[in-house]
This record gives C-alpha cells, sequence and structure tokens, in this order.
C-alpha cells in the first residue's frame, strides 16, 4: 500500500545529511591589469590563441606573467601559463572567469621565453601550447621550497667574489683554450669576437678528429661565453656525450649543479633531459636556469627549451642527428630552434660536427642563401692543413681495385688479408675498433670463392637461408624465389658462404683470425659498454656505441684514449641505405668512430673495408666533410630538395591530405610549381600507425603522404599556412587523420 506523503523510515543516526549550499566566493578585480591572458594547456590546433580570465586582487601580486595557474575551462579544470595583462578585453566582462588558483608565485617562463616560445611556434605551425608541453615540465612543489633555499647559498659561477662575475681560472682557461684553438682553426678570431660580442653571430664549426676534440672546443666556447657574462646552452645527441662534456668542464672550475653540503642545490653547470631524467631533478634543473641560479645548461633535446635570459651561446653538437627532432606536433629541430632563440636574443650559435650537413654548407655557402627564421648565413671555422694532418689517422680505402693493386688474395672477403695484417700489428700496442652498420641476427650469403654477394637471379635481391634449416635451398629476401642452380655471375663457382654482420656474428667470424684477443661486444642487442682498457682487445660496435679508451696509467697521456687502429667493416651497405640523409649519416657514423683512432704521428691507422660512395671516402680518407655537403648540396639544387627549397611533410587520411593541398595551393595555386618542379610530391601510401585498432581502422584507411616545396624565402608563409588549414580541418571536425612536419629529415 502507498500513500502520496509517505515518508521513508530511517534509524536513529543513519538519516542523510544535509549538505549546506556553500555561498559562491566573492570576488574583487585586481586595481591593476585586471585581466590575464592565459596559454592553456589545450594542444588542440584551433585554440591556440590566448584565453582571458579575471585576477583576483588577493592573487593580483602572484599572478605575474610567466607564472602557472589553474583555471576552469569549459567543463573542467586545466593549467596554464599567464601570458600578459591588461587592463581591458574584447570579451564581455560577463562572459570572463576568476582565475581559481597560482600554482606556484616562481615566474617558469620568463618574458624572454615567452616571446622565444611564441616565435618557436610560429616557425613550425604550431601553438605556444604545444610547445610549453616541451619546455615546462610538470611541475613538483616540494622543488620549489628546495631552490629558495638554494637561492640563499648559492655559490658564484666558478666559485667567485659575486654572482656571475666570470673568475681567473675562468678566465685564464679561456685565454689557454684560445692559443690552442688558433692554433688548430682557421678564423678562430672571428669566432672568438662574436663570443665576447653584443650582436648575433652564427657559425658552422668543422672539427679535427680526435678522442677529446670536441669536449675541449666546445668547453672553450662556453667558458669564453662566460667570461662575456653570457649564458651557455649546449645541445648533445645523447647522454653519453654529455658525460663526455662534463669533465672538460670541471677542467675550467664549473661545477656541476648538486646537492650541497649546507643544504640546498648549487653548481655552475646544470644537465637537462627529458627521457631519463626523474620528474623531481628535471624540474629542479629547470626551475633553477629560471631563477639564474646556473648559467651553464647542457643537455639532450629538452635542453634546447633551457629558459635563459639575455644574449647567450647557443651550441649543438652534430645537428644532423635523429634525436634533435620532437616527436609530437609541430615537430621542432634542435638546430633551428637553436639558431632562431640565438637570433632573438643576440646570441650566439655554432652548429659543430665531424660531418658538415647539406644545411650547414647551404648556410656557408649558398647557393642563394636567404634569411628564414630557422636559418642564414653562417661562417665556417675550419681546421687549419698543418693540425689537420697530424691529428688525422692515415686512412686506407681497401676496395675491390685497391685490394687488386696490392695483389691481396681475398678479394671480396668480409675481413681482406691486408686489413688482418694492419689490425694485428695494431693490437700489439692498443685495442682496436671495429665498427659495424647494424647488429641484428640475419645473414646474408655471398660466393665462397671470390665473396661477391650472392643475389637472385629473377630480380636481383639478397639471397638467404631459410629459418627453418631443415629445408637449406636459399631464398630471395624479395621475391622469395628459391635460388635453385645458383652459380656466381663473377666467378662462376656455385657454393656459398654465410656472412653474419651482426655484431655476435662478426666476433664468431674473427674469432678465427685473431686467436687468443679479447673481444668486446658494445650495440643495442648485446648492451653498451662504456669504456674499454687501453690493452690489446678487439672491440666490436654499432654506431652510438663505441666504447670510450680509458688508459691504465699516467703514463700513457692522450695514448691512453685512443683506439690503435679503427676498421669500418661492411662498407657497401651504405650504397642502398634510405632517406635523403643516407650518406651524410654514414659519413657521421664513419667520422664518429674514426676520430677515435691514434693520429698518424702515433701510428693510428683507419680502414674503409668494401664498396662505397667515392664522395664518402674521400670525405674521410682526407677529413674534408665539405666534399660530401658541396656534392650533395649540387644534388639537391638539381633535384629540388631541402634546403635548397623549404619543404613540408603532410600525411593522414587520402581525401584529408588532398583538401589540404588544394587548400595552400599546391595542386592548382600559387605553389602548384616551385621553380621549374612541381610543388607537390605524391601522395605515397604509408603504413598504418603501430598503435592502429580496429575502432581506428576507417578514420586511418587508405593513409597516405605528400611533399610540399616552396622557395625558402617563402618558408614562413608555408608554416602559416599549414597551421591555418589543419586547425580549419580539426575545428570542422571533418574526418580522417591529418598531421604535417616542416623541415623533415626524411622526406618519404
Amino acid at each position: 500500500m502507498t500513500f502520496e506523503d509517505a515518508e521513508q523510515l530511517t534509524l536513529a543516526g543513519l538519516a542523510p545529511r544535509k549538505r549546506r549550499k556553500r555561498a559562491p566566493a566573492e570576488h574583487h578585480p585586481a586595481e591593476h591589469n585586471p585581466i590575464a591572458q592565459v596559454v592553456l594547456d589545450v594542444q588542440a590546433l584551433h585554440l591556440g590563441q590566448t584565453f582571458d580570465y579575471f585576477i583576483d586582487e588577493k592573487d593580483s601580486e602572484a599572478a605575474q606573467p610567466g607564472v602557472l595557474v589553474r583555471v576552469r575551462f569549459g567543463g573542467q579544470r586545466v593549467s596554464g601559463v599567464i601570458w600578459a595583462r591588461t587592463d581591458s578585453s574584447e570579451t564581455p566582462h560577463s562572459s570572463i572567469r576568476y582565475i581559481e588558483r597560482v600554482l606556484s608565485p616562481d615566474v617558469l617562463v620568463p618574458a624572454s621565453m615567452r616571446e622565444d616560445i611564441g616565435l618557436i611556434a610560429q616557425a613550425y605551425g604550431g601553438t605556444r601550447a604545444n610547445i610549453l608541453r616541451f619546455a615546462v615540465p610538470p611541475r613538483v612543489a616540494k622543488v620549489e621550497a628546495e631552490q629558495r633555499l638554494a637561492a640563499s647559498f648559492r655559490r658564484p659561477v666558478g666559485g667567485g667574489a659575486s654572482a656571475g662575475s666570470p673568475v681567473a681560472g675562468v678566465s685564464d682557461g679561456a685565454a689557454q683554450g684560445y692559443k690552442r684553438i688558433s692554433a688548430n682553426y682557421a678564423d678562430a678570431n672571428v669566432l672568438q669576437d662574436g663570443l665576447t660580442g653584443n650582436r648575433f653571430q652564427s657559425f658552422v664549426f668543422d672539427l679535427l678528429p680526435g678522442a677529446q676534440e670536441w669536449q675541449r672546443d666546445m668547453a672553450w666556447m662556453v667558458a669564453t661565453a662566460l667570461t662575456a657574462g653570457k649564458c651557455a646552452v649546449v645541445e648533445l645527441p645523447t647522454m653519453r656525450e654529455v658525460e663526455d662534456l662534463l669533465p672538460a668542464l670541471r677542467n675550467y672550475g664549473l661545477a656541476p649543479f648538486a646537492p650541497s653540503p649546507s643544504g640546498g642545490w648549487t653548481g655552475d653547470v646544470a644537465v637537462l633531459n627529458a627521457e631519463t631524467m626523474p620528474a623531481a631533478d628535471r624540474y629542479r634543473t629547470y626551475l633553477a636556469v629560471a631563477l639564474g641560479q646556473v648559467k651553464v645548461v647542457i643537455g639532450t633535446r629538452a635542453v634546447m627549451y633551457a629558459p635563459v635570459e639575455g644574449p647567450a651561446l647557443f651550441a649543438i653538437l652534430e645537428d644532423a642527428a635523429y634525436q634533435n627532432m620532437d616527436g609530437m606536433m609541430p615537430y621542432p629541430q634542435a638546430r633551428g630552434v637553436m639558431r632562431l632563440r640565438a637570433k632573438a636574443h643576440g646570441g650566439v650559435f655554432v652548429a659543430m660536427a665531424n660531418a658538415r650537413t647539406p644545411q650547414s654548407q647551404w648556410e656557408n655557402v649558398g647557393p642563394d642563401t636567404v634569411e628564414t627564421p630557422v636559418s642564414g648565413f653562417s661562417t665556417a671555422i675550419h681546421p687549419l692543413g698543418s693540425p689537420l694532418k697530424d691529428a688525422t689517422p692515415w686512412v686506407r680505402w681497401l676496395n675491390r681495385d685497391e685490394l687488386a693493386r696490392l695483389a691481396d688474395p681475398s678479394i671480396g672477403a668480409r675481413v681482406p688479408h691486408t686489413a688482418v695484417r694492419v689490425l694485428s700489428k695494431a693490437l700489439e700496442s692498443g685495442p682496436v675498433l671495429l665498427s659495424i652498420p647494424q647488429d641484428g641476427i640475419s645473414e646474408t650469403l655471398s660466393c665462397a670463392k671470390c665473396h661477391r654477394q650472392a643475389r637472385c637471379a629473377k630480380c636481383m635481391g639478397p639471397l638467404q637461408l631459410p629459418a627453418d634449416r631443415r629445408d637449406a635451398t636459399p631464398r630471395c629476401r624479395w621475391c622469395g624465389a628459391a635460388a635453385i642452380n645458383w652459380a656466381c655471375p663473377g666467378c662462376g663457382h656455385e657454393r656459398m658462404r654465410v656472412v653474419r654482420v651482426g655484431a655476435a656474428g662478426t666476433a664468431a667470424e674473427l674469432a678465427g683470425l685473431f686467436r687468443g684477443v679479447p673481444v668486446v661486444l658494445s650495440s643495442k642487442t648485446q648492451g653498451l659498454v662504456r669504456d674499454v682498457a687501453c690493452q690489446p682487445m678487439i672491440v666490436i660496435a654499432t654506431p652510438g656505441f663505441e666504447p670510450r679508451v680509458r688508459p691504465i696509467s699516467a703514463e700513457q697521456g692522450a695514448a691512453g684514449h685512443e683506439y690503435r687502429a679503427v676498421a669500418v667493416l661492411d662498407a657497401w651497405t651504405s650504397l642502398y641505405a634510405l632517406g635523403v640523409d643516407a650518406r651524410l649519416d654514414t659519413l657521421t657514423a664513419w667520422m664518429r668512430a674514426v676520430s677515435l683512432c691514434a693520429p698518424r704521428s702515433r701510428g693510428g691507422q683507419a680502414l674503409i673495408l668494401g664498396e662505397t660512395d667515392p664522395a664518402i671516402a674521400q670525405s674521410l680518407m682526407v677529413w674534408d666533410s665539405r666534399i660530401l655537403a658541396a656534392k650533395d648540396m649540387e644534388e639537391r639544387v638539381e633535384t629540388g630538395m631541402p634546403p635548397a627549397v623549404a619543404a613540408a611533410c603532410v600525411w593522414g587520411r587520402r581525401d584529408a591530405v588532398m583538401t589540404l593541398m588544394q587548400r595552400i595551393g599546391a595542386l592548382s595555386g600559387d605553389w602548384a610549381v616551385c621553380g621549374e618542379m612541381p610543388g607537390m610530391l605524391g601522395p605515397v601510401p604509408i603504413a598504418q600507425p603501430d598503435t592502429v585498432d580496429a575502432r581506428e581502422l576507417e578514420a586511418t584507411a587508405d593513409r597516405v603522404k605528400a611533399v610540399v616545396r616552396v622557395p625558402q624565402g617563402e618558408r614562413a608563409e608555408l608554416a602559416a599556412r599549414l597551421h591555418r588549414e589543419a586547425a580549419r580541418h580539426v575545428a570542422a571536425r571533418e574526418p580522417g587523420e591529418l598531421r604535417f612536419r616542416i623541415d623533415p629529415k626524411d622526406l618519404i
């Protein structure tokens, strides 16, 4: 039975609590500049503008431009950074909300950094929120109190009497370093003037070979910048290079940023790394730089956003490294970001490398070098002839023609007899490095007599043994055809031998050539070996995993850090590498390995084993990467490839990509032609993303990539059009994936 006014009975003490309605908080706008323009942590391209919020009078002192705040956006709370404060807004006051909370009173994004972020976003077609997620690490509240304590105990740079004033040790060390630099490099005085001057200058620095050469040169530039009262930001490919540079900076009296016995953290050199660094350490380092407690920042890709103020040195090592590109929209490149910031700060940009990139070649000698937001004219610093000859090992290219001239009976072998003799002699006094292109479990086949690579008679693809060894018939990797009645086209021999390219296979193959010699493997699959003792052993390593040589006694001196010989195995793989920068990447890897070798004055030798591009071999033999850079630049001008033109990759669903190309004028508009060549390349099909699932298959169907090319002078307009049309695609909720990347390392 029910009644209209029936009431549910409850036991005493179990009645539901009646919640009191809270009265809305009373807000009073700040007296001065009550409107905050906030960049929200919202990554959508069409929401890249600032949003206006009121500042309460009680928060007015803390809510300064550059601080982190929490606001309500739509139906959720999001974080943001106050970009500026004004006294008026175009938004009706009835629609403006108040900032809910100031998360930290510290200015995490100083004024110059806010300007830099805007320029970076504009140069790469992104939003300020896109760059902020790279630049500002997640907040760790407990670190802020530590940093304020550290400020009261802060030690001046180099231990001097006042913060920012160079000490005698740094100045004297920089003066001694300049004597060495000026004796080894042409136009060293121009670089010295740039580091100590007050205007923007850009340099391309071609390194001498040597196990510790780049560390000494980079440390000198940092010390020189410090003596001029400048900050220094150094971007390095990996943490291994960071560990290599720190001892060289210690030699100038610069201490690492570390815990102090008296409390807090102090030091002169901070390390910034977004991948392996704990969140607290990364935030602590970023905050110390933003507050001006540290003037030297080194690290991997994340360091290019270090919030330094005023004129500064922005230096990058090996600007061709693949680690230099961020992996999310708008995919900014470290080289472009560092040069852009150096120009905005009136500082100095230095691109230091063993192998000069086509970008550096274009900036130095052209042709038709123009100023863009991320590039422009650069001055070259190149080694002098006599010091270069003394520092370079004797480099020999043992290809088929050279081995025939030497009457070597093992022509075509992976390690010919001539190389075995050279390496055996070098092993009498120290370690030997064998550089292999990659480490894997795959095997390839060659002729057992002349050692020529075994290839398919139908498609000329390489032959390999099947995984199931019960079937011993070799098959083609490309077409899968069985190699029945195979005969070598060179010598007619009918037998094959297995060639193992990986580190483990190489070690097994060399065991019979160098009996009783210890073998060390260092690669991604075998594990990284950080260093080896300076004593006889064979070190087999892939590019980037070369162990450093550690002296075993003080008497060894500089020779204790060098390999006695370096051999580049499987050079023929460079002929089949893909990518626009394939030859440059090959030369970079080989120069990095050979730079660890002893100079010819101490008997050092380097060997290139196998066929390769003559420009690569010649550049390495005379240690002049300008040879390959000039050839690459000439070919890129003829074919319309960057940096002769500005380019961007666009990928996603076919209809979305083609619609964007039509809207920016790459199909039938003003960019349909770039010079005398088509403005658009492609589209070509590409694979589905690795994370695709059944729900995404429809949205990513018919996935393609296309390339748009424009003259370098119109690069800024290219970024603006791509940003505008991609934002329209998102805002209109048009179907299909659509992304773009400006200045990609690989086009297709």
